[in-house]
């Protein structure tokens, strides 16, 4: 799993899609001003854990997610449903769609996805 100044980062560069160092700090939203080195350092140690790859372009190194936004959202959701709702993904929606902070709107979206999944499966 990442730390949340990695994922800071991670989101940042999947919004972007490659970028160097320069361009990840640019696309970060700009809240926690980061030092160049830095960022250079996360995102090195991105690239030893395989989140990204980096090539060299002119002078800098250019870094691409080698993990899909989509499928580390996966992987973090498995993470959190085995962690802290005793892997039972049931327990996750539940506590998801009794949070108070959804409006009718979000609860109706929730439906809709679910019943989208629901007539895959019958398929």
């Amino acid at each position: 799993m990442l730390t949340d100044v990695e994922l800071e980062f991670m989101i940042a560069l999947w919004d972007i899609g490659s970028g160097s160092v320069r361009d990840i700090m640019a696309a970060l939203d700009g809240q926690n001003p980061r030092a160049y080195t830095s960022v250079a350092t996360v995102m090195k140690i991105l690239d030893e854990k395989g989140f990204v790859t980096s090539a060299r372009k002119d002078r800098a190194l250019v870094y691409t997610p080698s993990v899909a936004k989509r499928d580390y959202e996966g992987r973090s959701l498995k993470n959190l449903s085995k962690t802290l709702f005793g892997g039972t993904p049931t327990a996750l929606v539940a506590r998801l769609v009794d949070n108070e902070d959804l409006t009718d709107e979000m609860i109706q979206e929730i439906k809709e996805i679910i019943e989208t999944r629901i007539r895959k499966d019958d398929c």
